[in-house]
């Protein structure tokens, strides 16, 4: 019984650990804007490192077998690459663009209702009143947090907010074509062609080249080596293996909101960002609804177990 519930923590300890590293993007994408690099470079520079990464750890790990996998998993990554990460990106700019960060950042945080809403659809997830309530803590949370209470809705764009549905949806499937690739493969090879993918669709659609006076500056490509091993390789190895095998998709963007307590930390800390009261309510509201989550996960793998 012990067993089963320390595994069960431990792999969303894992999601915890992918969030909390996940919190630093913030650090990477202002030292690179200060160096010189643009958004699509940066974001570039971050799929096709981690593809580099993954790619040279894989083969050491695992070997080339490990890279033959069914056409179910392949198309998996595939909309990992194209839809979670790429398309997510982009919708996400451009909802900067038209709403404003504190705008478009809480509506992002919409993401766990959209994973709810397909859990129960793909895979018959309950939603039960516990749930419920812990995903209204984890959404109202995220978006005090992100907008410290304050919200402009003079001249709102259309456009602009269905960008931003569009990224917060985007961001949502990463937990359910996770969960389908990993059902048949290992984090590694999951991984390595997520950014492959994602690194060829950026390639191809963003032009990360364009307005770049030096794409080869040493300085630009280590931060950006950087920017590709600590928030991306090693923080979605860890969120890949929390994600193999269980069994409650809706969870997963509850733990992962971690990510804004942290950024929200460091902003303050590190670049002096206003921390108002509203925003730390928020922060503690994001911690309040995944100790509710924890809790119940270890009390239904406890009832689960004594059955």
């Amino acid at each position: 019984m012990k067993k089963g519930i320390d595994r069960t923590i431990q792999k969303y300890a894992l999601i915890m650990l992918s969030g909390i590293l996940w919190g630093t993007i913030g650090l990477f994408v202002k030292v690179l804007d200060a160096k010189g690099s643009t958004s699509e470079y940066t974001t570039f520079m971050r799929m096709f490192f981690a593809f580099l990464l993954l790619l040279a750890i894989t083969l050491i790990k695992e070997g080339t077998a490990a890279f033959r996998i069914g056409k179910r998993t392949m198309l998996s990554c595939a909309l990992l690459g194209f839809v979670s990460m790429s398309l997510n990106n982009l919708c996400y700019t451009n909802a900067v663009n038209r709403l404003g960060m504190s705008l478009a950042a809480a509506i992002l945080y919409m993401a766990p209702i959209f994973t709810s809403i397909q859990s129960k659809l793909i895979f018959h997830e309950k939603i039960g009143k516990n749930k419920m309530t812990a995903l209204a803590l984890n959404v109202l949370g995220c978006g005090l947090a992100a907008t410290g209470g304050k919200l402009s809705l003079e001249g709102l764009s259309v456009i602009g907010l269905m960008f931003g549905i569009g990224a917060a949806f985007a961001y949502s499937t990463q937990n359910i074509f996770g969960r389908l690739a990993t059902d048949e493969a290992s984090p590694f090879v999951v991984a390595t062609y997520n950014f492959f993918f994602a690194a060829v669709f950026t390639l191809a659609v963003a032009r990360p080249f364009s307005g770049m006076s030096d794409p080869f500056d040493p300085q630009i490509l280590m931060w950006g080596l950087f920017f590709g091993l600590i928030p991306t390789t090693i923080a979605y190895l860890l969120y890949f293996a929390g994600i193999q095998g269980l069994k409650e998709t809706s969870k997963v963007p509850v733990f992962c909101s971690l990510e804004l307590v942290v950024a929200t930390m460091l902003g303050g800390l590190l670049f002096n960002e206003d921390l108002p009261p509203a925003s730390l309510l928020g922060t503690a509201m994001i911690l309040v609804s995944i100790m509710l989550m924890n809790r119940r996960t270890a009390d239904k793998t406890q009832d689960r177990d004594a059955a």
